[in-house]
C-alpha cells in the first residue's frame, strides 16, 4: 500500500530524462563529448561488416517492441510456475519484471513527447521508428527486462552458476546498446541515457520489492537500540525480556486466511509445526465477518500454547485483538500484501523460513494500539492506523488486483486521490491543548517503516511504550517531491535530533511532514474521513482516538547474533510468574481474552 508512494519516483525519472535530453539537444550540443558523436556514426557506417551487421541485426531484432513483449510475457508466465516458491514471491518476481518493462516503457514514451532528436545522418540498416532518436527504446527495454532477470537470477543462483548467468545477461543491453550505434539508429548519448532510464526503473521496482529494512537486530529480532545520549527518559519504558519460543504439549491454534495461505504453504506450515513438537493442531479459517475465525473460541475451549497467524496485517491485527493482554505467544507466517508488522520485526519474507526461525526464537512482548471513534468499536491495531488519503488508497484498492499484485495494485487507487483536497483537524496529545491542522493524510504509528523499508516513522519502535504521528500536508508537485525526498533518503531509524515527548512536533520536507509522539491521540475531523486500520478500509467518521498498550502481545521472533537488549533503557517484565534466565524477576500476566474488546480506558 504506503510503499505505492515510490511510484512518485517513476515521474521525476522521466522528467530528469526529459530535462537532459533538452540539454543534449539544446545548450550542450555543440560540446564535447556530444560534439563527436556525429563522428563516431560515421566512423562505424564506414566499417561495417557483413558478421558485424549480421550479429548487431539480431541483438536490435532482440530488442524490439515485438520481441521485448513477447518474451517479458513468456518470463512473467515461468516465474509463476517456478516449483518450490510460496505464491506471494512467484507474484511479487512477476509484477517486479513486468512492472519495470511496462514502467521504463511508460517514462520512454513521455520523454519522447518533450524531445525531440532526430537520427544519426548516416545510412540506417533498420527501418527508423517515428519516435525520437533520445532516449533509445530498444536500449531501455533491454535493459529494464534482461537486467530484471539478472537482479531475479541473482536472488535464485549461487556460486559460478550465479555469476555466469548474470554476467550474459547483463551483456544483452550492452550488446543492444553497441548494435544501435552500428546501425545508425542512435547517437551515442541516446543508447548510454536508455541505459540509464531502464537501471533506473530496476533500482525502483527493486527498492520497492525487495529491498530489505537495513539496521541491525538485536537477539529478539527488534530493530537494534538507540545509543544517542538523548534517549532517556520515557522513551523505553515498556522494554520486555525475551522468553524461550513455546514447545512441547498444549494446543496450537493456526488462523488461516484462505486466499493469502495457500494449500502449499498450509502443508508447509502443519509439517514445521509437527517438527516442532505441536502435534496437537486446531486450524481455523478467516472470514469477512470473523476476521480472526474462530480464534477466540479455540482459545477458551482449551489450554492453547501457541497462536500461528498465516495472513497478512488485517489478519495478525484481529488476532492480536482477541489475544492482547494475555500469555499466549503469537507467531507469525507473512501471507499478505504488505506484511509490514513482520518486516518491521525484521521476520525474513519467505512464510516457510519466518515459522521456522520463529519457532526456534523467543517470545518478546510489543506495543499495541488501542482505538476507537464514531462509527467505529473499540479495537486494536498493531502497525498504523491513519485517515484521509492514505485510507481512501486503501479503500478504493481492488481486491482483485490486491490478490495478483500485491502491494503494487495500490497504485491506481493512490494516483485518483492526488488531488483529493486537504483536510481540517485537530490533534490533542496526551489530553493536552487541541493543535489546529490542515493536511492530506494522518498516520498513528506502533511501527515505522513502509513497505521496501521507507521510514515514514522514524521514531517508531513496537516495545517503545508510545504512540508516533505523522502528518502529510505536502503542498504541490514541489510539496510532493520534497516530502518523497526526505523520506526516501532517511535511514530507517532516527539518525539526529532528540526524541518526541508528549507535546512536542518536529517538521520536515519543507513542512510537509510533521511528526508528533505520545501516549494518547485524539483526532477529530472537520468533515468525515476515510480511516484504516493496519491496510483494512473502516467507515468514515469524524473522531478517531488511539491509546498505547505496553507490551500488550507477545510474539515468537528469531534469534540474531549475540544476546542484546531490546531497548535502551527502562525497567523488565516478561512473560510468566517465574524467573528468567540469569535470574530477573518476571511477573504473571492474565489469561488470553476470549472476545473483543470491552472499551478503551
Amino acid at each position: 500500500m504506503r510503499s505505492g508512494l515510490l511510484l512518485l519516483l517513476l515521474p521525476l525519472q522521466a522528467a530528469s530524462v526529459a530535462g537532459l535530453g533538452l540539454l543534449v539537444t539544446g545548450p550542450l550540443a555543440g560540446r564535447w563529448p556530444l560534439s563527436v558523436e556525429d563522428g563516431v556514426n560515421r566512423a562505424l557506417a564506414d566499417r561495417r561488416e557483413t558478421l558485424v551487421t549480421a550479429v548487431s541485426a539480431g541483438m536490435s531484432r532482440l530488442a524490439a517492441t515485438e520481441s521485448i513483449v513477447t518474451l517479458t510475457l513468456v518470463a512473467v508466465l515461468a516465474l509463476l510456475l517456478v516449483p518450490g516458491l510460496p505464491q506471494v514471491r512467484r507474484w511479487r518476481n512477476a509484477a517486479f519484471l513486468a512492472g519495470s518493462v511496462a514502467a521504463q516503457s511508460a517514462v520512454f514514451l513521455l520523454v519522447t513527447v518533450v524531445v525531440g532528436r532526430a537520427r544519426p545522418d548516416v545510412p540506417h540498416l533498420d527501418a527508423a521508428p517515428p519516435t525520437s532518436s533520445f532516449p533509445s527504446g530498444h536500449v531501455g527495454a533491454a535493459t529494464a527486462l534482461f537486467g530484471g532477470l539478472a537482479v531475479l537470477a541473482a536472488g535464485r543462483l549461487s556460486g559460478a552458476r550465479r555469476a555466469l548467468v548474470v554476467g550474459l545477461l547483463l551483456l544483452v543491453p550492452t550488446a543492444v546498446a553497441v548494435s544501435r550505434v552500428y546501425r545508425g539508429m542512435h547517437h551515442p548519448s541516446d543508447v548510454v541515457v536508455g541505459l540509464l532510464n531502464g537501471g533506473c526503473t530496476l533500482l525502483v521496482m527493486a527498492y520497492a520489492l525487495f529491498w530489505s529494512t537495513p539496521g541491525t537486530r538485536t537477539s529478539t529480532g527488534l530493530p537494534a537500540p538507540r545509543t544517542r545520549p538523548d534517549d532517556t527518559g520515557a522513551a523505553h519504558t515498556a522494554t520486555r525480556i525475551p522468553t524461550a519460543a513455546p514447545a512441547g504439549p498444549g494446543r496450537t491454534v493456526v488462523v488461516r486466511h484462505p486466499h493469502g495461505c495457500d494449500d502449499g504453504t498450509a502443508a508447509r506450515v502443519r509439517a514445521l509445526l509437527r517438527g516442532h513438537g505441536c502435534t496437537d493442531q486446531v486450524w481455523t479459517s478467516t472470514t469477512a465477518e470473523e476476521p480472526a475465525g474462530a480464534l477466540a473460541a479455540r482459545v477458551a475451549e482449551a489450554d492453547t500454547a501457541l497462536v500461528v497467524v498465516c495472513g497478512g496485517d488485517g489478519t495478525v491485527r484481529a488476532c492480536a485483538d482477541v489475544l492482547s493482554g494475555g500469555g499466549i505467544p503469537l507467531a507469525i507466517v507473512p501471507c499478505g500484501t504488505g506484511n509490514l508488522l513482520a518486516r518491521n520485526l525484521r521476520l525474513p519474507a519467505d512464510p516457510d523460513t519466518a515459522l521456522r526461525e520463529a519457532l526456534a526464537g523467543t517470545t518478546v512482548g510489543i506495543d499495541l494500539g488501542r482505538i476507537h471513534g464514531d462509527g467505529l468499536a473499540p479495537t486494536r491495531f498493531t502497525v498504523m492506523a491513519g485517515a484521509g488519503f492514505d485510507a481512501a488508497m486503501v479503500r478504493d484498492a481492488s481486491a482483485r488486483l490486491k490478490r495478483r499484485l500485491g502491494w503494487a495494485a495500490y497504485v491506481l487507487s493512490a494516483l485518483r486521490h492526488l488531488g483529493d483536497p486537504r483536510m481540517r483537524l485537530s490533534v490533542r496529545l496526551d489530553g493536552g491543548a487541541p493543535l489546529e491542522r490542515r493536511a492530506r493524510m494522518v498516520v498513528v504509528g506502533n511501527v515505522g517503516s513502509l513497505q521496501g523499508g521507507l521510514p515514514l516513522l522514524p521514531d517508531a519502535r513496537p516495545d517503545s511504550g508510545r504512540l508516533e504521528v505523522v502528518l502529510l500536508d505536502p503542498r504541490g508537485v514541489a510539496g510532493w517531491l520534497a516530502a518523497a525526498r526526505h523520506l526516501l533518503t532517511r535511514p530507517a531509524t532516527r539518525a539526529s535530533g532528540p526524541r518526541l515527548t508528549g507535546g512536542q512536533e518536529r517538521r520536515a520536507a519543507r513542512g510537509a511532514l510533521e511528526y508528533f509522539s505520545a501516549e494518547r491521540i485524539d483526532l477529530r475531523f472537520a468533515r468525515p474521513q476515510p480511516r484504516e486500520l493496519d491496510g483494512d478500509a473502516f467507515a468514515a467518521g469524524t473522531r478517531l482516538t488511539a491509546e498505547v498498550e505496553p507490551g500488550a502481545l507477545r510474539v515468537c521472533l528469531p534469534v540474531r547474533g549475540p544476546a542484546e537488549p531490546v531497548a535502551a533503557a527502562g525497567p523488565v517484565r516478561a512473560a510468566d510468574g517465574a524467573e528468567e534466565p540469569g535470574g530477573a524477576r518476571v511477573t504473571a500476566r492474565p489469561p488470553a481474552r476470549t472476545g473483543r474488546p470491552d472499551g478503551v480506558r
